[in-house]
């Protein structure tokens, strides 16, 4: 386990007991009784550098406290394609291959990621044919949200969208591929990176 300074083991108790309603800078600055918020700030980067903690970086109060740290190469499974059109396979439960990848492109725990291959081009111009898409595991999925699912035995990579409580819309991003109501619908998880393939 990497050596915190004081500073860092005390911010990180005040992250984990506010996770559910975050502290500003300001306020951090002053329970640690820090001179300054660039002191904060620094803190907050040795500790996701340290693998202590991930960040969203568009949003400060959108983050993740790791109960141990990460090491800086994760190995993520991979399970086979996923379909970006109108025919797909069956994710498995036994990956096909483990892909390392730098813990830090990740904005959540390494635990609950796992890679699809992009297959069609129904998602272009955003995911083409080939793409390693990284999705976090989970079983709901928000209006907007680009998730990885199993619609009638057909994993696919869509756009989802929710009519009303029950009607579930799938699009894709290529405007050639008409939206379609999912009737068997099984969320896998949440798009979140994608490598591109050249």
């Amino acid at each position: 386990m990497k050596e915190l300074h004081r500073s860092q083991e005390k911010l990180l108790s005040i992250l984990k007991n506010n996770v559910d309603s975050p502290l500003t800078i300001r306020e951090i600055q002053e329970e640690l009784g820090l001179s300054s918020p660039s002191v904060v700030h620094h803190h907050i980067q040795q500790l996701e550098k340290k693998g202590y903690l991930k960040r969203n970086p568009n949003n400060s109060k959108d983050y993740v406290v790791m109960g141990n740290p990460e090491k800086s190469i994760i190995y993520i499974a991979k399970y086979g394609t996923a379909q970006c059109g109108p025919k797909g396979t069956i994710l498995s439960g036994n990956p096909i291959d483990r892909i390392p990848i730098a813990s830090r492109l990740l904005k959540f725990p390494a635990e609950e990621a796992f890679i699809v291959e992009a297959k069609g081009d129904s998602m272009e111009p955003k995911i083409k044919h080939g793409d390693l898409v990284i999705a976090r595991m989970q079983k709901t999925a928000e209006n907007g949200d680009l998730i990885v699912c199993i619609n009638h035995g057909e994993v696919l990579i869509k756009k989802y969208t929710r009519h009303n409580r029950k009607t579930a819309i799938l699009h894709s991003l290529n405007d050639k591929y008409e939206p379609f109501i999912a009737t068997d619908l099984k969320v896998e998880g949440i798009v979140k990176n994608i490598l591109q393939y050249d």
